[in-house]
């Protein structure tokens, strides 16, 4: 028994140590079972919990702001509880110890309360490493917080920006309609590069800390996916119907995009095609792009293709990242805005509000 404690309590130590250095300290994106099944344990909570006041999206809206202090706070109290039994393993193995006993020395040593400490030399190498363990994990997740909390401002910085130029919640087709309207066209170049960078740096960020992606934006109707699909979607829409003044940085801005959400994809293990062709069928109709583009003509934009023609341009872009940025919007409860898929609940997609709109969901 004592040696199936051992070698129990070595091997629990072990994916423990490895669940930490992987979540917290490695610069890398790699999957982090404890993270994600977290994730869903509590998701699927608190979709319970919103159901039972209204099933709306404002109601799903404010019981997921939970989730990701939820899944931070889950984090910690699942590697002290593995760090505690693994270690209480590892004491009732060494020693003559009861069960009881073993883990209050353990307990002791971990959280260096220091009251169940003893003379017993040959265990004391075991209490000096519980004693630096619990401490050190608390440390690293407190260092863990600053990383989190200053990517998360960053990316809510272009999120907000990106309110005035296309709408709350973000919508492509309304971020080129309102640069015609006011005759800022000029200013399209500046917000693809600001985009890119963006783009860049989620990629990064949100593949390697996994957990900022259960991150919401401070106002319900703002999303950082449903901001990089209207970003993305308006370049896609102007290279397809005016190609020649399309500015080059267009072209980059959506580079950027699906190569930032194939990074996300593969750490989330999301399946998708990394070559598709460009005939593969989107979930995007012909008939709601040629409706967008009839808006942003009427707005003033100008266009250099009839949309019939414009179309298999902008089908050829949009293949490339749809499915991915759909499934991290249905994952992520983010708002239903126009052309961002299906959620897990009830709702109508919400066009940008306007400041005649007198609702939310009033027709743009």
């Amino acid at each position: 028994m004592r040696t199936i404690s051992a070698l129990g309590g070595l091997l629990l130590l072990a994916l423990t140590l490895a669940s930490i250095l992987r979540t917290l300290v490695v610069p890398r994106g790699l999957y982090s079972s404890l993270v994600f099944r977290l994730w869903r344990t509590f998701r699927a909570t608190l979709h319970g919990f919103a159901r039972l006041f209204g099933n709306s999206y404002r109601s799903h809206d404010r019981a997921q702001a939970w989730l990701a202090p939820l899944v931070l706070v889950g984090m910690l109290a699942c590697w002290l509880i593995a760090l505690l039994a693994s270690f209480t393993m590892l004491l009732y193995a060494s020693s003559d110890l009861s069960w009881n006993v073993a883990l209050r020395e353990a307990g002791s040593s971990l959280f260096t309360l220091g009251f169940a400490s003893g003379d017993r030399l040959r265990l004391s190498a075991l209490d000096f490493l519980a004693a630096a363990s619990g401490p050190l994990v608390i440390a690293l997740q407190i260092a863990y917080l600053p990383t989190l909390y200053s990517t998360y401002n960053r990316r809510e910085l272009e999120v907000t920006l990106l309110q005035s130029r296309a709408g709350e919640p973000a919508w492509g087709p309304e971020l080129l309609a309102r640069q015609s309207l006011v005759d800022t066209e000029t200013a399209l170049p500046q917000l693809y590069r600001d985009w890119e960078r963006l783009a860049a740096e989620l990629g990064e960020s949100h593949s390697n800390y996994p957990v900022l992606l259960s991150f919401r934006s401070p106002q319900p109707y703002r999303s950082w996916i449903v901001g990089l699909i209207a970003v993305m979607d308006a370049a896609a829409i102007q290279l397809a119907v005016s190609p020649r003044s399309a500015p080059p940085e267009a072209r980059l801005v959506l580079r950027a995009g699906f190569t930032a959400l194939r990074d996300i994809a593969r750490v989330v293990r999301i399946d998708y095609d990394p070559d598709p062709d460009p005939n593969t069928p989107i979930r995007l109709s012909y008939d709601e792009f040629d409706a967008a583009v009839t808006m942003i003509v009427a707005a003033g934009f100008e266009v250099e293709r009839p949309t019939i023609l414009a179309w298999p341009h902008f089908h050829g872009w949009r293949v490339n990242y749809e499915p991915i940025a759909y499934e991290l919007a249905r994952r992520g409860d983010a708002v239903p805005a126009l052309w961002t898929g299906s959620r897990d609940f009830p709702a109508a997609p919400i066009p940008p509000r306007r400041p005649a709109d007198r609702q939310p969901g009033a027709t743009a």
